[in-house]
């Protein structure tokens, strides 16, 4: 089984603000209570899923990757709204 949180953590960091800018509209900006929002998780999977490696897109469909997003949402959420 693939370890997805270490290429999508590495996202994260590396491209936050285009991530919330891309859920948001606003870059830099993120509230715990939007992000839980269930469309608004889905359009944050989307995102980074384009995001990622290609060989990670290669081996994970985004669909399992969205399944993902959503059972570790608590985890992905801190990184995306920590200063």
């Amino acid at each position: 089984m693939i370890d997805l949180m270490t290429p999508l953590s590495r996202t994260i960091a590396s491209r936050r603000a285009d991530i919330l800018a891309a859920v948001h509209g606003k870059p830099g900006t993120a509230s715990i209570a939007a992000l839980q929002n269930d469309d608004t998780v889905t359009a944050l999977a989307r995102c980074c899923y384009a995001l990622l490696p290609g060989v990670v897109r290669l081996a994970v469909k985004e669909d399992a990757f969205r399944a993902f997003v959503f059972q570790h949402r608590d985890q992905l959420l801190a990184q995306l709204v920590q200063a």
